[in-house]
């Protein structure tokens, strides 16, 4: 199958797109590459890489596809709150137009990775898909709001399927240290402890990157027509806050690395729900299964773990990363915004 992955030199499509040749797919990248190529480096002779922004999609780059994994936008709270109009244009209205392109291209096979937040705020309980959820933040907001057109483009034509994932850990190419289990480590390694929020009694849904590659594929290969219109909760476990940070406490003592666990206030946007998983074992026959302990122990292998001041670089941040890439342009005069779907080179300002 000739998939396109859309943000596929990001967090998690660096992963799937290996992921996808390792199963014999053919890949093709739609990428804005604000990252770079870097992330993308091992696979550049296997993949065809197209340099867009997905907000003004080519439809020629849906060519030859027979199937398309859409991850592309703005991946966590803080850049979409720092800059809600562009979240909404790629997390929101991207998603539409090219749910729409594809369904007229015919291509049937399409998953999106939506996010297990949009179950925040609903109070305590063990959430489904099949329930009634009211996002509070842009970036919730925004997935439920590309779920909702995914769903009603559906039909014989068309057969999306939308993945709730939940907080992803595990190491990537293009890694983020911006991620509850993942930030654990870099401030273990850097600090020597980790700050407790509230006591960090919040419960959130996990799932290790590769897990969720495997949901994509999963689905993308499940027979043509037969998950459409579905949604699945991808998430191996819930954790409490204060649970993640024992186990990555305990993993870097066994290093001969102590690490003190401290309380701390509780920050303005607290997050907090639970999700179940069993619609995806039933269905798919798929149960996410890398665990943390798992995926702490391949982190701190790929990580300059005796170097971790190295970890503070922006690029390991979504929002550090992007805003110091605006100030690289403002700086420069006359150059459009980064935030802009206008194809100024933001590769060139990341190459270096």
């Amino acid at each position: 199958m000739k998939v396109l992955v859309t943000g596929g030199g990001g967090y998690i499509g660096a992963v799937l797109c290996q992921r996808l040749l390792d199963a014999g797919h053919d890949v093709r990248v739609l990428d804005r590459l604000y990252w770079g190529r870097q992330p993308l480096e091992s696979l550049v002779d296997r993949v065809e890489l197209v340099q867009a922004d997905v907000r003004g999609l080519d439809s020629s780059v849906l060519a030859g596809i027979e199937g398309v994994v859409h991850l592309a936008g703005l991946s966590n709270d803080p850049t979409a709150e720092y800059r809600p109009d562009a979240n909404w244009e790629m997390n929101a209205v991207a998603t539409q137009e090219l749910a729409a392109a594809c369904r007229r291209a015919g291509i049937r096979r399409f998953t999106f990775g939506s996010s297990a937040s949009i179950y925040d705020g609903l109070g305590d309980g063990l959430f489904d898909e099949t329930t009634d959820v009211k996002p509070r933040g842009a970036y919730s907001r925004s997935k439920h709001a590309a779920e909702e057109a995914l769903l009603h483009l559906a039909g014989s034509e068309f057969a999306p399927v939308i993945l709730r994932q939940g907080t992803v850990y595990g190491f990537s190419p293009r890694m983020r240290l911006d991620l509850v289990v993942n930030t654990f480590i870099k401030d273990a390694l850097q600090r020597g402890k980790l700050f407790l929020h509230g006591g960090g009694w919040m419960w959130r849904p996990l799932v290790d990157i590769l897990d969720v590659c495997e949901a994509h594929i999963r689905c993308l290969e499940a027979p043509s027509g037969s998950l459409g219109g579905e949604i699945f909760n991808v998430v191996h476990q819930n954790f409490q806050i204060r649970q993640l940070a024992m186990l990555v406490a305990g993993s870097l003592s066994l290093r001969g690395r102590p690490v003190q666990l401290q309380d701390a206030p509780l920050p303005a946007l607290n997050r907090n729900y639970r999700c179940t998983n069993r619609k995806l074992h039933d269905r798919l026959g798929f149960t996410p299964h890398v665990t943390v302990l798992e995926s702490i122990e391949t982190i701190l292998q790929e990580l300059d773990v005796d170097n971790p001041m190295r970890l503070a670089h922006p690029r390991y941040y979504n929002i550090e990363w992007m805003t110091m890439l605006e100030e690289i342009f403002q700086s420069r005069g006359g150059f459009t915004s980064v935030w802009s779907s206008d194809q100024e080179e933001p590769q060139a300002l990341t190459a270096r």
